[in-house]
Protein backbone atom coordinates (compact mmCIF):
# COMPACT_ATOMS: atom_id res chain seq x y z
CA UNK A 1 0.00 0.00 0.00
CA UNK A 2 1.38 3.26 -0.88
CA UNK A 3 1.38 6.82 0.86
CA UNK A 4 -1.92 8.74 0.12
CA UNK A 5 -0.44 11.62 -2.68
CA UNK A 6 -2.40 14.84 -3.31
CA UNK A 7 -2.94 14.22 -6.68
CA UNK A 8 -2.71 10.84 -8.80
CA UNK A 9 -2.21 9.82 -12.34
CA UNK A 10 -3.67 7.37 -14.78
CA UNK A 11 -0.92 4.96 -13.78
CA UNK A 12 -2.48 5.47 -10.18
CA UNK A 13 -5.63 4.81 -11.33
CA UNK A 14 -5.26 1.70 -13.24
CA UNK A 15 -2.63 0.42 -9.98
CA UNK A 16 -5.78 0.85 -7.89
CA UNK A 17 -8.29 -0.93 -10.05
CA UNK A 18 -5.99 -3.98 -10.14
CA UNK A 19 -6.05 -4.04 -6.13
CA UNK A 20 -2.24 -2.58 -5.88
CA UNK A 21 -2.60 1.00 -4.63
CA UNK A 22 -5.07 0.59 -1.20
CA UNK A 23 -3.68 -3.07 -0.63
CA UNK A 24 -5.92 -6.29 -1.24
CA UNK A 25 -9.80 -6.32 -0.45
CA UNK A 26 -9.08 -2.24 -0.31
CA UNK A 27 -10.96 0.56 -2.55
CA UNK A 28 -10.58 -0.26 -6.23
CA UNK A 29 -11.31 1.80 -8.55
CA UNK A 30 -13.08 0.00 -12.11
CA UNK A 31 -11.19 -0.29 -14.67
CA UNK A 32 -11.47 0.56 -18.35
CA UNK A 33 -13.84 1.45 -20.00
CA UNK A 34 -16.13 1.94 -17.11
CA UNK A 35 -13.40 3.80 -15.19
CA UNK A 36 -14.51 7.59 -15.74
CA UNK A 37 -11.42 9.90 -15.02
CA UNK A 38 -8.42 9.83 -16.61
CA UNK A 39 -6.69 11.50 -13.17
CA UNK A 40 -7.19 13.09 -9.77
CA UNK A 41 -6.22 16.74 -9.83
CA UNK A 42 -6.39 17.47 -6.54
CA UNK A 43 -7.62 15.44 -3.11
CA UNK A 44 -7.54 16.52 0.87
CA UNK A 45 -9.02 16.06 3.82
CA UNK A 46 -9.80 19.57 4.48
CA UNK A 47 -10.75 22.35 2.03
CA UNK A 48 -14.12 21.84 -0.46
CA UNK A 49 -17.40 23.64 0.74
CA UNK A 50 -17.85 22.38 4.00
CA UNK A 51 -14.26 22.18 4.77
CA UNK A 52 -14.17 18.30 5.27
CA UNK A 53 -12.67 17.58 2.36
CA UNK A 54 -12.05 17.87 -1.52
CA UNK A 55 -11.72 15.55 -4.71
CA UNK A 56 -10.83 17.03 -8.35
CA UNK A 57 -10.37 14.89 -11.36
CA UNK A 58 -10.43 15.08 -14.75
CA UNK A 59 -11.70 12.99 -18.20
CA UNK A 60 -11.11 13.82 -21.48
CA UNK A 61 -13.60 13.51 -24.27
CA UNK A 62 -12.88 12.69 -27.56
CA UNK A 63 -15.31 10.91 -30.34
CA UNK A 64 -13.98 7.27 -29.98
CA UNK A 65 -14.76 6.91 -26.48
CA UNK A 66 -16.95 3.63 -26.36
CA UNK A 67 -20.06 4.90 -25.43
CA UNK A 68 -20.82 6.86 -28.22
CA UNK A 69 -21.42 4.98 -30.93
CA UNK A 70 -23.86 3.10 -28.85
CA UNK A 71 -26.26 5.91 -26.89
CA UNK A 72 -27.55 7.20 -29.26
CA UNK A 73 -26.78 6.03 -33.01
CA UNK A 74 -26.86 9.33 -34.98
CA UNK A 75 -26.93 11.48 -31.47
CA UNK A 76 -24.24 10.65 -29.62
CA UNK A 77 -24.26 11.40 -25.63
CA UNK A 78 -22.74 10.22 -22.76
CA UNK A 79 -25.12 8.23 -20.73
CA UNK A 80 -25.46 10.36 -17.74
CA UNK A 81 -25.62 7.41 -15.58
CA UNK A 82 -21.60 7.44 -16.61
CA UNK A 83 -21.17 10.78 -14.70
CA UNK A 84 -22.68 10.37 -11.91
CA UNK A 85 -20.98 6.49 -11.36
CA UNK A 86 -17.57 8.99 -11.53
CA UNK A 87 -18.65 10.65 -9.29
CA UNK A 88 -19.30 7.58 -6.73
CA UNK A 89 -15.75 6.35 -8.20
CA UNK A 90 -14.11 9.34 -7.08
CA UNK A 91 -16.27 9.32 -3.11
CA UNK A 92 -15.07 5.72 -3.31
CA UNK A 93 -11.23 6.72 -4.15
CA UNK A 94 -11.85 8.73 -1.26
CA UNK A 95 -12.61 5.67 1.44
CA UNK A 96 -9.16 3.73 0.61
CA UNK A 97 -7.62 7.45 -0.10
CA UNK A 98 -8.20 7.83 4.24
CA UNK A 99 -7.11 4.07 4.94
CA UNK A 100 -11.10 2.67 5.11
CA UNK A 101 -10.57 -1.22 5.33
CA UNK A 102 -12.80 -3.08 2.69
CA UNK A 103 -14.46 -2.41 -0.51
CA UNK A 104 -16.59 1.03 -0.81
CA UNK A 105 -19.88 0.29 -2.36
CA UNK A 106 -22.06 3.24 -3.45
CA UNK A 107 -25.98 3.11 -1.91
CA UNK A 108 -27.11 5.97 -3.14
CA UNK A 109 -27.81 9.98 -3.93
CA UNK A 110 -29.92 12.32 -2.66
CA UNK A 111 -30.80 15.03 -5.47
CA UNK A 112 -29.39 14.56 -8.92
CA UNK A 113 -30.17 17.48 -11.40
CA UNK A 114 -29.04 17.34 -15.24
CA UNK A 115 -28.54 20.49 -17.16
CA UNK A 116 -26.47 19.93 -19.91
CA UNK A 117 -25.35 16.42 -21.97
CA UNK A 118 -21.81 15.15 -22.79
CA UNK A 119 -21.51 14.92 -26.73
CA UNK A 120 -18.07 14.53 -29.30
CA UNK A 121 -17.49 18.31 -29.28
CA UNK A 122 -16.56 18.52 -25.21
CA UNK A 123 -13.23 18.39 -24.57
CA UNK A 124 -12.96 17.94 -20.47
CA UNK A 125 -15.10 17.15 -17.43
CA UNK A 126 -13.97 18.13 -14.75
CA UNK A 127 -15.15 16.59 -11.41
CA UNK A 128 -15.59 18.46 -8.48
CA UNK A 129 -16.20 16.65 -5.17
CA UNK A 130 -17.05 18.33 -1.69
CA UNK A 131 -16.90 16.00 1.34
CA UNK A 132 -19.85 16.37 3.35
CA UNK A 133 -19.80 14.22 6.40
CA UNK A 134 -17.16 11.68 7.16
CA UNK A 135 -18.21 8.81 9.50
CA UNK A 136 -14.91 6.68 10.55
CA UNK A 137 -16.63 4.36 13.41
CA UNK A 138 -18.07 1.40 13.43
CA UNK A 139 -19.72 2.01 10.07
CA UNK A 140 -17.54 3.71 7.61
CA UNK A 141 -19.31 6.16 5.56
CA UNK A 142 -19.04 8.82 3.45
CA UNK A 143 -21.39 11.70 2.14
CA UNK A 144 -21.05 14.03 -0.48
CA UNK A 145 -21.80 16.71 -2.98
CA UNK A 146 -20.52 16.40 -6.99
CA UNK A 147 -20.78 18.87 -9.77
CA UNK A 148 -19.48 17.81 -13.14
CA UNK A 149 -18.30 20.83 -15.50
CA UNK A 150 -18.14 19.88 -19.26
CA UNK A 151 -15.61 22.37 -20.76
CA UNK A 152 -15.91 24.37 -17.52
CA UNK A 153 -20.16 24.26 -17.58
CA UNK A 154 -21.40 23.08 -14.45
CA UNK A 155 -24.05 20.31 -16.34
CA UNK A 156 -24.97 17.95 -13.47
CA UNK A 157 -25.06 18.47 -9.49
CA UNK A 158 -25.49 15.15 -7.07
CA UNK A 159 -26.38 15.99 -3.58
CA UNK A 160 -25.51 13.21 -0.80
CA UNK A 161 -23.36 10.75 -2.38
CA UNK A 162 -23.54 8.42 -0.10
CA UNK A 163 -20.66 5.34 -0.08
CA UNK A 164 -20.07 3.07 2.50
CA UNK A 165 -17.18 0.33 3.43
CA UNK A 166 -18.69 -3.37 2.93
CA UNK A 167 -19.30 -5.18 5.92
CA UNK A 168 -18.13 -2.40 7.84
CA UNK A 169 -21.27 -2.40 10.00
Amino acid sequence: MSEPKSSYSYEDLIACGHGQLFGPGNAQLPLPPMLMMDRITHIADTGGAFDKGVIRAEYEINEDRWFFPCHFEGDPIMPGCLGLDGMWQLVGFYLGWMGAKGKGRAIGVGNLRFSGMVTPKVKLLEYEIDLKRVINRKIVMLTADGVLKADGEPIYKAEDLRVVVEGAA
